[in-house]
């Protein structure tokens, strides 16, 4: 069953504050720059908030998150992905030059795209 969440309550507002400030966190450890269309980064901070609230983890808002078999009451996402993942570290924003969902991009690729 879906879960609904007000967006504009206190709890998922001072939530999304800290997942704005963990991407900032991110950018920096990386030395990585926000995707250059700000809705892009807007919808993937919501749905990292969404996924925090609701499963305790900033499941990667672009991919399914189901509970984790293994571990009842837990939840896992499709390919371990949790924010930063893996595979954007590794393979997407070198190789591509963003990440899957787009938030995370290289300078070169903000510079290209603007």
């Amino acid at each position: 069953m879906l879960q609904q969440l007000d967006m504009s309550s206190e709890l998922f507002l001072k939530e999304l504050e800290k997942t704005r400030r963990f991407t900032d966190k991110v950018c920096k450890q990386f030395g990585w720059e926000y995707h250059p269309m700000h809705d892009v980064n807007e919808g993937v901070q919501l749905g990292l908030t969404r996924h925090k609230l609701l499963y305790g983890k900033r499941f990667c808002p672009c991919y399914m998150v189901e509970p984790d078999e293994v571990n009842p009451g837990k939840f896992k996402s499709t390919n371990n992905r949790i924010c930063p993942c893996p595979q954007a570290i590794e393979k997407e924003v070198p190789e591509e030059g963003k990440c899957h969902c787009g938030i995370f991009c290289t300078p070169e690729y903000v510079a290209q795209n603007r």
